[in-house]
């Protein structure tokens, strides 16, 4: 959580700010979010039906934490929603991990970066760079406690909910590996085929990352190391920035 603003914004700034022409950056822009929607609900559906056949953590009871109570929440509206996309104060969206609100900020920061002059624009995506590789090393730092915060937290879950809980953990993992093999071989598969990317080196530079993700619950802990491992494969920075 302490990495993301920040990289989020470093990296963003370079996407869009290198890029000469701010038009090539409308084209990049549709195209990824038009993919990633498509991509996104098909995984949707593939995991919504791979819970309801397993049925992994039906019958479980959660013990009651301490002084936790559940407040009602209220559901929102659609200006609710749309208003909330937009910052009314950085360093508060920084504060309750508003990513959306940070995302819409780096990108209108970028779009008015890359409107300076060059004198002005220069020291700005150097900026960015720099603060960029800073935070890639800063996630180094963080990952080397990463596996004792995993041993850490399964020993909590067991030591709490009892070793009984550890089935319905089995089945839950299992359910998510065949939804992902069949995410794998049904979508991203005939994508990378069809695009024609090599497949092989392709899983290669996505394994350490989504083993980061996996064993962190977190994608945004695997994000600099995915942005590295990118670049790695040969997707230039400005792309990967993006």
């Amino acid at each position: 959580k302490t990495i993301i603003a920040p990289l989020l914004f470093a990296t963003l700034v370079v996407g869009i700010a290198g890029h000469s022409d701010l038009k090539q950056v409308g084209r990049m822009g549709w195209k990824s979010i038009l993919y990633f929607e498509v991509v996104s609900t098909i995984a949707l559906f593939i995991g919504l039906a791979a819970i309801n056949i397993s049925q992994a953590g039906v019958g479980i009871t959660l013990p009651p934490v301490a002084g936790e109570h559940l407040e009602e929440v209220k559901k929102q509206t659609i200006q609710e929603v749309i208003l909330h996309i937009f910052p009314e104060n950085l360093a508060r969206a920084v504060y309750e991990g508003q990513v959306l609100q940070i995302v819409v900020f780096s990108i209108l920061f970028g779009i008015a970066v890359a409107m300076l002059k060059e004198n002005y624009k220069r020291p700005m995506i150097r900026f960015s760079e720099s603060l960029a590789e800073t935070m890639f090393k800063f996630t180094n730092l963080i990952m080397l406690f990463a596996p004792i915060a995993v041993g850490a937290a399964i020993a909590y879950t067991v030591g709490h909910m009892g070793l009984g809980v550890l089935v319905n953990l089995f089945k839950l993992l299992i359910t998510l590996y065949v939804a992902l093999i069949v995410f794998m071989l049904f979508v991203l598969l005939p994508v990378a085929y069809f695009l024609r990317i090599p497949v092989k080196r392709f899983i290669q530079a996505v394994a350490e990352p989504a083993t980061i993700a996996f064993a962190t619950t977190s994608s945004e802990s695997a994000l600099p190391r995915a942005m590295e491992n990118m670049e790695a494969f040969g997707v230039p920075r400005k792309i990967v920035a993006f």
